[in-house]
């Protein structure tokens, strides 16, 4: 336990300081200056953390204003130090939150005469939490940069993510200084519609519904019951649909409890009673995607009912005798029969189905930000009045010609939708892995009664919402498992290929754990839950995919730049375009045959001018990073290769370097004795047992390897009795005794041995000599003071580690194995599986440190481990990547998680990252390119030499087109397949494993 939390300890000074540099003198002094051990110093340390908060400070003009803010802070309780940036007006404090927190801070800087606000408190996640809401009615990047900006700018917010693609966004917030309520009360005063998806507490939320005859008098009694359960945080009860909704903590109370609770509660006071879960029918993002498809589906179709006699009695039937004449039949004075169906037709069109235009620009303007909706808006206007007003002109003069473009605002509204129609089923697809890992879990589930004994009393089929922890569950042969937790009785094989990747099936015994969701395929089991509800693998895994799909990409941050200046450019340059072409008419700087017989050089200009103003395409250049990542991100899920967002992805594909940790990572991480010699005649079953006897009592993994080896000399291999050993003692980094049958046995290494003057023989010397050259561990086994035997230890390589070494050269990737086992075993190691630098005997520091050299030489580094003392290493590097099978601390501070601990995946990660990044460079092209082309030809740049023009309708369909194509683009990524090197790798592998 002393050495975890020094490990932990390293961990959090190896982080803390790297992130927080003014600290780090801190720490050091604490540890060289005190004089105590650093077991004390890590203790000082964990109980009494600093903060780093950041303010943003404004009213500062010179130094000296600088100086009095430092000063008003430094005079506070608790500051441990205060650095003022003047020129970027930010303060960041260093602080014990204990004895002062970040509102003392900022009263005291207000109090100073200036005024500021919480931009970062990161050091002490106590008081951070991240909700997760989903927002609708965003239309394009400069919709998801506001909403960041206004989220960014509440008291207490630390950071703010908003992904357009999956219309989400996650926000890290100091709880003691704002709440989830007001974050939904910002988002919908900036023009959105919010909707909590989690609240980042450590809580449960479950809706049940009450079937029977209630009064009101009945509802609060069983309010009252439900509040009354351990565990349960609050109750509300909606009046009306007999809904009640429950918080509550998971690892206290369950939903089973709750029905129980209710139905006992009121039983013979209403009648019967019954509780189920509540079913809203599917309020998911799933359910409320497939909504807004359809509603854009039906707004196409009634767009077309309208739009396509537009169209004809403008473009079509005017070239055809006899119903020409009937268009052209003039009612009042100059205006015609077409023109009245035309305007008719065009209104709904213009004010129903296009109205969502107008209130998203009335939102965007009302917040002083310019978007999509607002260069549609103004494009149909400008093309819906003029026709308007010819209409009217036509009406009330008798000698007035004009032509109206009632075609070109309805054709241009619904070719928007068309796209948007096929825009927001193309995304839908671009989160499709989520949606399969959520439906992963069964919906039912088995629950069996045991008796005190464990015997089965009884077995009974429930909904699987309602599994709780510590309950028995069975799984029969092809059943999906309920939940996770571990085999307590059977065994079979698992396939665990939709969670970790996996294609061959994991044999389950006693004792093995299972993950929800996996697939039993042969023999019955019973599983004992450890884990439901948000604490499950699964939901952790979705948690991580949809946390990945929300970081952005540093490159995304083009787009949010070009975002903010795009639209309101694209209206100076509309209505510079319709000036100049105006102008020119009027000025006949080009002759007048270049005007159509049916327009005049106002009504041309105003042409060019609503086609440059609807062509320009804002979403296509937002959505060119993330629907790649979401894409890629979910690819990587399905691989059983985690990756936590663009970041993560931007960095990998530039990795030239990776450094390996040795134990669990290039070799399997489980010791096994490969090697028995004894020096006296002795039955080698009575050697185990004694030998297995005394190691029982250690919890050290060549321990476990002896014990799990000596069971093979037993009949009863599944547990066997050991016989008792005596005064058992162990001494750290040497060896065990104890007496077992009346005989000393010591298990250990050398200097256990000399220690107790057992003399050490030629042979014996040579054997363990023989053992480090193999990259093995050599143990000595002496019965009553005289040397016995040599085991030898091994830890044997991945099957893969040779090849996937070889691959990364072929790739120009450079290989660094950096470990703590000594420089023999390392060395064999390493020239087992061809890596040439190696650095044996390293503490966790010290791996770090590594990694800071290379970065330093610059290489663009990547650090694959799976334990406590990899975890500095993983945080400095520029991309960590944790094995699956590895510690919780060391999955946390990677970028990517390997699910299936093969080496293999290494290269999938990096491949995949590399062909994702190529993907978001090629949209990025297309959306700029596309915008940068097809401005200028919609302004008439060609139609000077070519008389080519672009018609706004075409323009719309054009604009509409372009973001499809982009999300299209990303879709193919979905189709990726790993490099054909590792499917021979693999191959190789199960033969070897077959072996």
């Amino acid at each position: 336990m002393a050495t975890k939390l020094l490990s932990l300890t390293c961990i959090r000074k190896e982080r803390f300081s790297e992130r927080y540099p003014l600290v780090r003198k801190h720490l050091t002094r604490s540890r060289d200056g005190g004089g105590g051990s650093s077991s004390e110093t890590a203790a000082f340390e964990i109980d009494d953390p600093i903060s780093r908060a950041v303010f943003q400070v404004l009213g500062m003009t010179c130094s000296a204003c600088a100086g009095s803010v430092e000063k008003a802070i430094k005079r506070l309780p608790g500051i441990h130090d205060a650095v003022i940036d003047a020129l970027n007006n930010r303060a960041q404090i260093l602080f014990y939150p204990n004895s002062v927190d970040v509102e003392t801070i900022r009263e005291t800087i207000e109090d100073a005469g200036f005024e500021a606000s919480l931009i970062e408190n990161e050091a002490n996640e106590r008081s951070r939490q991240v909700c997760r809401i989903r927002i609708n009615g965003m239309t394009c990047t400069s919709c998801s940069s506001t909403i960041e900006r206004v989220l960014q700018s509440v008291n207490g917010v630390q950071r703010a993510h908003v992904a357009l693609a999956i219309e989400e966004a996650e926000i890290h917030y100091d709880p003691r200084l704002s709440s989830y309520d007001r974050l939904l009360e910002e988002i919908e005063n900036a023009g959105f519609e919010a909707v909590l998806i989690s609240t980042g507490e450590d809580v449960s939320k479950i809706d049940l519904k009450i079937d029977g005859e209630l009064t009101d008098e009945s509802m609060k009694v069983i309010e009252r019951s439900l509040e009354a359960l351990p565990g349960v945080q609050s109750v509300e009860i909606s009046h009306g649909t007999d809904k009640i909704s429950v918080l509550y903590k998971p690892d206290v109370t369950g939903p089973r409890n709750f029905i129980q609770v209710i139905e006992s509660t009121v039983f013979g006071h209403s009648g019967h009673i019954k509780a189920t879960i509540f079913s809203e029918g599917g309020v998911g993002r799933e359910s409320q995607k497939q909504g807004e498809i359809k509603q854009y589906y039906k707004s196409f179709l009634w767009s077309l009912v309208f739009t396509v006699p537009v169209f004809l009695t403008a473009m079509v039937f005017m070239y055809i005798p006899g119903i020409k004449d009937l268009l052209m039949f003039k009612v009042i004075n100059m205006l015609t029969v077409g023109e009245i169906i035309r305007c008719v037709l065009a209104t709904p069109v213009q004010f129903v189905i296009g109205w969502r235009f107008y209130t998203g620009s009335y939102k965007a303007l009302r917040r002083g930000s310019a978007n999509m909706d607002v260069l549609i808006a103004l494009g149909t206007n400008a093309a819906y009045f003029y026709s308007l007003y010819t209409v009217l002109r036509a009406a009330t003069s008798p000698d007035f010609k004009g032509v109206d473009f009632f075609e070109t605002s309805a054709m241009l509204i619904s070719f928007i939708i068309l796209g948007k129609y096929l825009e927001v089923m193309a995304k839908g697809k671009t989160s499709q892995a989520i949606a399969k890992l959520m439906n992963l879990a069964p919906d039912t589930a088995i629950l069996l009664s045991l008796d005190k004994e464990g015997n089965v009393t009884g077995e009974e089929e429930i909904d699987g919402r309602l599994i709780q922890k510590n309950d028995v569950i069975k799984i029969v042969p092809g059943a999906k498992v309920a939940s996770d937790g571990y085999v307590i009785w059977g065994q079979s094989h698992v396939n665990e290929s939709m969670i970790t990747g996996e294609a061959r099936p994991v044999a389950k015994r006693k004792g093995d754990t299972v993950i929800g969701g996996t697939l039993n395929e042969n023999g019955v089991l019973h599983v004992k839950v450890t884990r439901v509800g948000s604490e499950s693998a699964l939901a952790q895994i979705v948690r991580l995919v949809e946390s990945a799909q929300l970081a952005k990409a540093p490159v995304q941050k083009l787009a949010d730049r070009i975002s903010k200046f795009f639209v309101p450019l694209v209206i100076f340059l509309s209505f510079s375009t319709w000036l100049a072409w105006f102008l020119a008419g009027k000025l006949h700087w080009y002759p007048e045959s270049w005007i159509p017989s049916s327009m005049d050089s106002f009504e041309l200009a105003l042409q060019f001018g609503i086609s440059v103003m609807v062509i320009a395409c804002p979403c296509a250049l937002g959505l060119a990073t993330l629907t790649a990542v979401m894409v890629g991100t979910g690819v990587g899920a399905s691989q059983g290769v985690l990756i936590k967002g663009g970041q993560a992805l931007e960095r990998a594909h530039k990795v030239n370097c990776i450094v390996f940790d040795k134990t669990g990572t290039l070799t399997m991480g489980k010791p096994v004795v490969v090697k028995t010699k004894l020096l006296k005649n002795m039955v080698l079953r009575e050697f185990y047992e004694l030998v297995a006897a005394t190691e029982v009592n250690s919890e050290h993994p060549l321990a476990k390897a002896i014990v799990e080896y000596a069971k093979k000399f037993r009949d009863d291999e599944e547990n066997p009795a050991w016989p008792e050993a005596c005064d058992f003692v162990s001494i750290t980094g040497k060896g065990v005794k104890a007496t077992v049958k009346g005989r000393e046995i010591m298990v250990g290494n050398k200097n256990l041995m000399n220690d107790h003057k057992v003399i050490i023989p030629d042979d014996a010397e040579e054997l363990l000599a023989d053992s480090e050259d193999m990259a093995q561990t050599g143990i000595l086994v002496s019965i009553n003071s005289e040397l016995i035997g040599v085991l030898s230890v091994s830890d044997p390589l991945k099957p893969s580690a040779r090849e996937a070494i070889s691959i990364l050269k072929s790739m120009n990737i450079k290989s660094i194995m950096v470990t703590g086992d000594n420089w023999g075993t390392a060395n064999s190691i390493a020239r087992e599986v061809g890596i040439d630098s190696v650095i044996a005997e390293a503490k966790p520091e010290q791996k770090a440190e590594k990694v800071k050299e290379l970065q330093a030489a610059g290489h663009v580094v990547a650090m694959v481990g799976d334990g406590i003392n990899d975890s500095p290493a993983l945080v400095a590097a520029d991309v960590g990547m944790a094995i699956g099978a590895g510690t919780d601390i060391a999955i946390e501070a990677a970028d990517i998680v390997l699910m299936k601990s093969n080496l293999e995946d290494v290269i999938t990660a990096i491949d995949l990252s590399r062909k994702t990044f190529s993907r978001i460079r090629l949209n990025y092209v297309w959306a700029l390119g596309y915008n940068l082309m097809g401005i200028p030809i919609a302004a008439g740049v060609l139609f000077p030499g070519t008389r080519f023009r672009l018609p706004p309708w075409i323009a719309g369909a054009a604009m509409a087109a372009s973001s499809v194509s982009v999300v299209c683009c990303s879709l193919l990524l979905k189709n990726y397949k790993r490099p054909k090197k590792l499917d021979h790798l693999e191959i190789r592998e199960i033969q070897v494993e077959r072996v």
